[in-house]
């Protein structure tokens, strides 16, 4: 339920299976010292960048008077907006241009570290086994399967390369094998506004039936009578909150099966591993309701667990005849109960194991004879294997410092096998397979990145110390041979909201870097869940502060431990993470040389005051309600936008999505051109809107290589290091 949603990079990782020589001083930018390059800067300092035209907007919000000059950005249907968004995007590209060689080289280093023909690890349901694989220049994965054993012939069963001809941006998001194996339900979008259609194939004949629904949501699942599907459906604002149940073949209106009416809360559809239930999960940011439904009798009603208490959550899955239940009811780091199906309710909840409240319970996956428990102590993911008859617990271990974990293809419930992805800031992605009975583990795959040698690399994790003596972690990489004299660049991630974790994962992009002397390090902020849930609480609400100065606070730690300066530090982070950079920006600009906000959440107040805006309601449990004074006057302290002011700002790349639902394309335009009204230096502010995509950028792996290899540029260019 994460609106303005966490690293673009790290969450496509996921979802797939990141010398200079005769400088020149000229202002307070850096450059390679070639008379053409030269020449191109003096011309780009006479270029004049857009500017936005003033109409003044008036709102009075509990008596306060606040006029807002670009609100006129909002209105996508006014052909002045699109010319000012492309006339920015071809500012842009002139300012850009001088760095254009050294786009194409770091393109071509980030591509030459992706194995352009690869597969993922097969996963077995039944008797097929199913996986996706990559072929060299082709910007989307091929989907496939074989039956019986790895040894059959192939199937595919959907190229999206095909499906995306003819469209700028696509993407699969969802796909479910009906429980026979012979159909598959899809849905896609070809506009990056996260409204899907909903297709079904015939695996049998590969014909797609006549049953599409368009205008859908993109959670789709299948009873076990493998002809009725369930599918969920959008409100004005994004929010899905509408729940169908569709027969394959039925002319006739699909029937409406349930309807959340409180704006706060989303609605999605589940179904446990071992396919004998569906669940309507209902969640606001602090509330959880769950409504179950045997798979075998979809035409039947959803019956509720246990009806939704403020400030309790609970997740649900299903086992032997009992349901689980990670809640935190009286457990602020959750904890694992137990209920009968016939009798669910909370009187009748049972604790599993006892509370520890130094562990972090974050989600658990179920299995005939084992429950995997997916959980964060220290600071660190970890998974406990427990056996439910006899209790004991085994704890697997890792052999990096700093690392993340988490499951992958764990889609058998009868099976002693848990598969598990693991990595570091060093280590590529390996996925085992891993026997909770005798506690054997066998590598399946480990990511083939050309041309890395992860011995060459080393990370490590330091705290800096906020106000009142808080220590925040930071985990950072770098290549041997660092010495800490304050001579190396560094690029500071951060994000801090929503209780998400920024765990230390590998991404072969951040070599280009880290083999250009950076530092890449993850400033762990509050607001985050890294360090548990009472780290997320201390960074929302009225406490939303913390996030921004513990960011301040690792920064001046990496100056004063002379892990960098300030004239070679670059700061990013995108979507919530985005709002931390406006934040910072306006709070300590001489701290960066660089800043890059990627789909920036910077308009916050003005946001949170419409509950027009896709998905606003949901997020007054994160942000609070604004309409409320005590919410209002302190957004009004730290929103980026209202928080512009005549100063000098740091160089600033910002970057928006016209179609993204989740941060509207007008938050990073209205910044960017307060930011050029305000601003007192000749640092070079951009503003680069995708004009086919939505939150996640460019949907081809080739695309989004080339996204990143311009920030890169930017950042490379802005530090005097491009070549």
């Amino acid at each position: 339920m994460q609106r303005r949603n966490s690293e673009r990079m790290h969450l496509r990782k996921r979802n797939r299976l990141f010398l200079l020589s005769g400088a020149i001083l000229l202002g307070s930018i850096m450059v390679a010292g070639c008379a053409g390059h030269v020449k191109d800067m003096k011309n780009m300092k006479q270029m004049k960048p857009p500017t936005a035209q003033r109409i003044a907007r008036v709102d009075t919000t509990l008596g306060d008077v606040r006029t807002d000059y670009y609100y006129w950005l909002r209105d996508r249907e006014n052909p002045v907006v699109i010319t000012y968004l492309e006339a920015e995007n071809k500012y842009a590209r002139k300012m850009m241009a001088p760095t254009e060689k050294l786009q194409e080289l770091l393109f071509q280093e980030l591509k030459g570290r992706i194995k352009e023909d690869d597969q993922s690890v097969p996963v077995r349901k039944g008797e097929y086994y199913y996986y996706s694989r990559d072929e060299a220049g082709k910007q989307y994965s091929i989907f496939c399967r074989k039956k019986g054993s790895l040894e059959t012939g192939e199937e595919v069963l959907l190229d999206e390369n095909v499906l995306a001809e003819g469209f700028d941006y696509h993407r699969v998001r969802t796909m479910r094998i009906s429980p026979d194996h012979n159909l598959l339900a899809f849905v896609t979008d070809t506009s990056g506004n996260e409204i899907y259609t909903l297709y079904v194939k015939d695996l049998r004949t590969g014909e797609r039936l006549l049953d599409v629904i368009p205008a859908i949501d993109g959670d789709v699942q299948w009873a076990n009578d493998n002809r009725t599907l369930f599918y969920t459906k959008q409100d004005a604002a994004h929010r899905p909150y509408q729940l169908y149940r569709h027969t394959l073949g039925s002319d006739g209106i699909d029937e409406l099966v349930f309807t959340e009416p409180d704006e706060r809360f989303w609605l999605d559809i589940g179904k446990t591993k071992d396919e004998q239930y569906l669940l309507i999960n209902l969640g606001s940011k602090i509330t959880s309701e769950v409504w179950f439904l045997s798979a075998d009798r979809p035409a039947d009603a959803f019956k509720l667990i246990e009806e939704r208490k403020n400030g309790r959550e609970y997740s649900v899955t299903h086992r032997n005849g009992k349901f689980y239940i990670v809640t935190n009811d009286n457990a602020l780091n959750f904890r694992l109960m137990q209920t009968s199906v016939t009798s669910p309710g909370y009187a009748n909840w049972e604790e599993v194991l006892p509370y520890d409240e130094a562990i972090k319970l974050d989600y658990i996956s179920v299995f005939k004879n084992y429950l995997a428990l997916f959980e964060r102590a220290e600071g660190l993911k970890r998974i406990r294997i427990l056996n439910p008859v006899n209790g004991r617990l085994h704890t697997i271990t890792y052999p990096d410092a700093a690392y993340t974990v988490w499951p992958t293809g764990n889609v058998e419930f009868d099976t002693d096998v848990l598969r598990f992805g693991y990595s570091s800031l060093v280590s590529p992605t390996t996925v085992f397979d891993f026997n909770m009975t005798t506690h054997e583990r066998h590598t399946l795959k480990v990511d083939e990145v050309p041309g890395y040698d992860a011995s060459q690399y080393e990370s490590k994790r330091v705290w800096a110390t906020a106000a009142h003596g808080t220590p925040i972690p930071i985990s950072m990489v770098y290549k041997k041979g660092f010495v800490q004299d304050g001579s190396h660049p560094c690029w500071l991630y951060g994000y801090g909201a929503y209780g998400a974790s920024m765990d230390p994962y590998f991404s072969t992009n951040r070599v280009s870097l880290l083999d250009r002397g950076f530092i890449y390090a993850i400033a762990h902020v509050r607001g985050g869940g890294e360090m548990g849930r009472q780290w997320y609480e201390d960074g929302k609400f009225l406490r939303k502060k913390n996030t921004f100065t513990d960011f301040i606070n690792a920064a001046e730690y990496l100056i004063q431990e002379n892990y960098t300066t300030k004239e070679k530090l670059v700061a990013s982070g995108g979507s919530a993470g985005g709002l931390l950079m406006g934040a910072v920006a306006n709070m300590r600009p001489d701290l960066f040389q660089a800043i890059i906000a990627d789909v920036p959440f910077v308009d916050v107040i003005n946001t949170m005051l419409d509950p027009t805006i896709p998905l606003t309601v949901v997020e007054y449990d994160e942000w609070g309600n604004p309409h409320e004074e005590q919410y209002y006057a302190y957004m009004k302290s730290y929103a980026p936008y209202e928080n512009v002011r005549r100063q000098a700002y740091p160089h600033m790349l910002i970057t928006a999505g016209l179609n993204d639902p989740r941060v509207g394309y007008w938050e990073p335009a209205k910044w960017t051109a307060k930011l050029r009204s305000m601003k007192t230096d000749d640092n070079l502010l951009l503003l680069k809107t995708n004009m086919g995509a939505g939150h996640g950028g460019a949907s081809g792996r080739y695309d989004y290589l080339k996204e990143i290899a311009f920030e890169y540029a930017f950042a490379l260019d802005r530090l005097g290091m491009g070549e």
